[in-house]
C-alpha cells in the first residue's frame, strides 16, 4: 500500500471523502526521492472499444513533443498554466499558503537529462477552495520564477472538447504498483460517459459535474500511480493542445471495466484564472 507521504495533503474519511475514494485516489500518487525517477500509465474505458496492443504505460514521447509537462517533486504531475504557475491536483498539496518545498521540473523527457532541464522552487500553493476529496481536484503551484524555455498549455472554457479521444502522458508508474520512470509516457485513452463511468464497480461516487472519464473497456492503458495532477489533453478547432482534464483518481491502474478520472477543467476554468491572477 502506498505510504501517507504519497499523498499527505489528502483529507481523511471524516472530512466528506469516502475510504474506497481516497485509497483509489492514493493510486494516483507517488513519493518520489532524491534519486527517484518517474512516469506514467494509462487508464481504461471505453465502451465498445478495444484497448490496442499491449501498451500498458503507453510509449516513451519524444523530447519536445509535450513541451508543457512539469514533473513536481511531490511525487505528481502537472501542466505548465502560466509561465510562472502549474496547474496540478488538489490532492498532490495540503493546502494553500506559502510554500517553498516543491521542486517543478521542466524542458525534458529524460529526467536525468540535464540538457535543457529547467529546475525552479516553488513559493506559493493555492488549493481549491472547499476541496475534500469529493471533486474540486485542481491546485495551482507559483513558482519562484517565470519558465520561459517551453510553451504553457491553455485550459478549456467549455465543454466543447470534454469528448472525443484524449492524450495523456506522465512519469508516473508503468503498471499498478510499479516504480515510477525515468522517461515521459504517453497513451491515448477514449471518452467514456458519466452513465457508462458510474455502471462500473467502485465508480457511483462519481462527481458528474466537475469529473470527466476516460479509458478503454478492456484495459491496457491508464493513467497510475505518480501522475496525478498531469493533463489530459486533446487538439482544439485550431490543432492546438488544450488541456481538459487533470489526473485524479481511478481502481487500480489499467485494470478492465475501471475508467480512469480526471477532474473535469473547463468547469473550473474561471476559478483558476481568477485564483492565478491573484497569486
Amino acid at each position: 500500500m502506498l505510504s501517507i507521504d504519497m499523498c499527505a495533503s489528502l483529507p481523511p474519511p471524516t472530512e466528506g471523502i469516502t475510504l474506497k475514494k481516497l485509497l483509489t485516489a492514493l493510486k494516483r500518487c507517488a513519493a518520489v526521492g532524491a534519486a527517484a525517477l518517474a512516469i506514467a500509465s494509462l487508464q481504461p474505458v471505453s465502451a465498445a472499444q478495444a484497448a490496442p496492443t499491449p501498451v500498458v504505460g503507453g510509449t516513451t514521447a519524444t523530447q519536445g513533443e509535450f513541451p508543457f509537462m512539469v514533473r513536481l517533486s511531490m511525487g505528481c504531475g502537472g501542466a505548465l498554466y502560466t509561465p510562472q504557475i502549474v496547474l496540478t491536483a488538489a490532492h498532490c498539496v495540503s493546502g494553500s499558503g506559502a510554500n517553498t518545498s516543491i521542486t517543478a521540473t521542466a524542458g525534458v523527457v529524460d529526467l536525468q537529462s540535464t540538457t535543457g532541464r529547467v529546475q525552479v522552487k516553488s513559493t506559493y500553493v493555492y488549493r481549491a477552495p472547499g476541496y475534500n476529496g469529493n471533486g474540486k481536484d485542481w491546485a495551482l503551484i507559483k513558482l519562484a520564477s517565470p519558465i520561459t524555455t517551453v510553451p504553457t498549455l491553455k485550459i478549456a472554457t467549455t465543454t466543447q472538447y470534454n469528448t472525443g479521444t484524449f492524450t495523456i502522458a506522465g512519469w508516473g508508474s508503468a503498471s499498478e504498483g510499479g516504480a515510477q520512470q525515468r522517461y515521459l509516457r504517453k497513451a491515448t485513452v477514449p471518452f467514456v460517459s458519466d452513465a457508462t463511468c458510474r455502471s462500473y464497480s467502485g465508480y457511483s461516487g462519481l462527481v458528474a459535474s466537475d469529473e470527466i472519464c476516460a479509458g478503454y473497456t478492456a484495459g491496457g492503458v491508464d493513467t497510475c500511480q505518480g501522475d496525478s495532477g498531469g493533463p489530459m489533453f486533446r487538439r482544439d478547432s485550431a490543432n492546438a493542445w488544450i488541456q481538459v482534464g487533470i489526473v485524479s483518481w481511478g481502481i487500480g491502474c489499467a485494470r478492465a471495466n475501471a475508467p480512469g478520472v480526471y477532474s473535469e477543467v473547463s468547469t473550473f476554468a474561471s476559478a483558476i484564472a481568477s485564483a492565478a491572477a491573484s497569486l
